[in-house]
């Protein structure tokens, strides 16, 4: 069985140090074995959720988004802390889940995700980090043992998504591999 990890997250600019992070930790995923989709800042740009009963038709963009995830046995979700919180576009596509309240495991339901918070200081990273774990948990899923929180006044990363630390290149790689752990355990449960 070919395992699923979707990566989520990242900013509008271009060569976001969150959405590089991503793709080291999903890069990690690849390399055991892992089907990888990167859900970056295009991909994430959709409109305010608003739920079915509120009358909303949800785009191709968003259905592919939710499809995703439903057909995922791990989540790698990657955040900027805007104002010590998780950013509006990364809140508003996991808003998005919602859609799969009524699976046969809703939400993130047993499924292993691993949270990377960026920011420019500590204090943003940390409670973007510890946001982004209560985020996971209210969406049942088990956020892997190791997050990453990347203070980018200190490590900055290439437009080819080369790290300038190699410690923080070598969390990031575990990040993606204990996704893959924890999925081919048999702890995570995809609904498609």
């Amino acid at each position: 069985m070919t395992i699923r990890v979707i990566g989520l997250g990242g900013t509008y600019r271009p060569h976001s140090s969150t959405e590089l992070a991503l793709r080291i930790a999903l890069d990690a995923a690849k390399s055991l074995g892992a089907d990888i989709e990167l859900f970056g800042a295009e991909a994430l740009d959709l409109p305010m959720y608003r739920p079915p009963q509120a009358g909303a038709e949800h785009g191709v963009k968003a259905k592919h988004l939710v499809e995703a995830i439903r057909g995922a046995h791990g989540v790698i979700i990657g955040s900027p802390g805007y104002h010590g919180v998780i950013s509006g576009l990364v809140k508003n596509s996991l808003d998005y889940l919602e859609e799969l309240r009524d699976d046969t495991n809703p939400y993130l339901d047993g499924r292993a995700v691993g949270c990377i918070a960026t920011g420019a200081g500590w204090q943003a990273t940390t409670t973007t980090m510890n946001g982004l774990r209560t985020i996971v948990h209210a969406l049942r899923g088990w956020p892997t043992p190791l997050g990453v929180g990347i203070n980018t006044t200190e490590v900055t990363f290439a437009a080819d998504g080369t790290c300038s630390s190699p410690a923080v290149t070598a969390q990031l790689r575990m990040v993606g591999e204990q996704v893959m752990y924890f999925a081919k355990r048999g702890l995570t449960a995809p609904t498609a």
